[in-house]
């Protein structure tokens, strides 16, 4: 027989929404118990890209300094490669101007990030962590949600949070409907070792025919190969793969060879879809659970733990009064929703428009508009990425203060 526990919010996932949103409840003095899958946080390919809005954030907790120590690295331009050279498209620097003490990307192993929210979070007695916990089902009284089971566990909560990622099982299990967008690509990622006289930083490479994100870590690079849907190279030669990069970036001749096989790369099928509604009585979804995005522009992070402080903000006080109604789970989803909306729909665009139809040609450079990475223009990507729409503040209160 399952072993029964009670908590007053139940956090299904223990991703960045799950995590920070769980760290605000247990910080403003609510029991929550996050349940995650896995035994550890280590997973390869995962969201890394911590925007400037994540950052503020981060300092409003007081967890700055101590959350800069983590390995990173640091990323204050996007760049592109058409045809040998590199230019600007955007420069954080600018975002300086508007209060980011951090103007900057930090590029943090998802691992790091999440095992130092855990540690934060298991300051407060209010914060418990399973592990090995699998959410598989829904418990339901009537037509409301009072708990998720695993396999070993049922968990009787006041609120049901799930964040448990774009394959979510919890929104499954509700029965909440999905509106889904066409996604023309997908993505093969894999590590390049960083070599003596190559560049510090994000930049693209835009070929007929071939394009890579190229994602500075350090030591390394993090390529992401953008690729036809469903159309993935792993079925034939690796050497004629490795051969295309090259005629397309001469530079990464030798780099190249750092892969030895098909099982150095990892495939993302890439998914743009959003719920219809949020929630439902006893439950509310956030982050990838709620909405999955495009790894373009690596938002997908930073939405999801705007969601989390927007949750926390909009149910500390409902919550801790015992006063929840359906009408503050709806607010969480039209606080969060237009901004979900708009950056979805410039993904959808960029894939249709821009993407698409370059993933197939003769490896010639792309001519790209003087005008794009133009002086001022230089501030809309920092701003429209790195600050976001409608960006989210820490409301809620530390309880354990004195």
């Amino acid at each position: 027989m399952a072993q029964v526990m009670q908590t007053q919010v139940c956090v299904a996932g223990g991703g960045p929404a799950g995590m920070v949103h769980a760290l605000l409840l247990a910080r403003a003095g609510i029991p929550v118990v996050v349940l995650e899958k896995h035994n550890d946080f280590l997973r390869d390919f995962r969201g890394d890209t911590v925007h400037p809005s994540t950052l503020r954030i981060m300092d409003e907790l007081g967890f700055i300094d101590e959350f800069l120590k983590l390995p990173h690295t640091k990323i204050d331009r996007l760049a592109f490669d058409t045809g040998g050279s590199i230019r600007t498209l955007g420069n954080f620097k600018v975002l300086k101007r508007l209060g980011f003490k951090q103007p900057y990307i930090a590029m943090i192993p998802q691992w790091d990030f999440l095992d130092f929210l855990a540690e934060k979070a298991s300051a407060y007695p209010e914060f418990t962590l399973v592990r090995n916990a699998e959410v598989t089902d829904l418990v339901f009284d009537g037509n409301r949600v009072v708990g998720v089971r695993t396999p070993e566990l049922e968990v009787r909560a006041q609120l049901v949070v799930a964040a448990d990622g774009r394959k979510s099982a919890v929104r499954a299990a509700a029965g909440l409907q999905t509106a889904q967008a066409h996604s023309p690509m997908d993505v093969l990622w894999f590590r390049l070792k960083w070599r003596p006289g190559d560049p510090r930083e994000l930049f693209g490479v835009v070929r007929k025919g071939l394009m890579m994100a190229m994602i500075y870590r350090g030591d390394y690079w993090q390529v992401a190969y953008l690729m036809p849907k469903g159309a993935s190279p792993r079925g034939g030669s690796l050497e004629e793969f490795k051969e295309k990069i090259v005629t397309a970036q001469p530079r990464l001749r030798e780099h190249v060879n750092d892969l030895t096989s098909w099982d150095d790369t990892s495939e993302l099928d890439v998914r743009v879809d959003r719920l219809d509604t949020w929630w439902r009585t006893g439950l509310l979804c956030i982050g990838d659970a709620a909405h999955a995005m495009s790894p373009a522009g690596g938002v997908g992070i930073n939405l999801a733990v705007a969601d989390a402080v927007a949750a926390a903000n909009i149910l500390c006080a409902p919550l801790r009064e015992g006063r929840l109604t359906d009408a503050d789970l709806a607010k969480v989803q039209r606080r969060r929703e237009l901004p979900t909306r708009i950056v979805q729909a410039a993904q959808v665009f960029a894939q249709d428009r821009a993407v698409a139809p370059n993933l197939s040609g003769d490896l010639s450079p792309i001519q790209i508009p003087k005008i794009i990475g133009w002086g001022p223009l230089q501030a809309l990507p920092p701003i429209l990425v790195g600050r976001g729409l409608r960006p989210e503040h820490v409301r809620t209160p530390d309880v354990h203060t004195t």
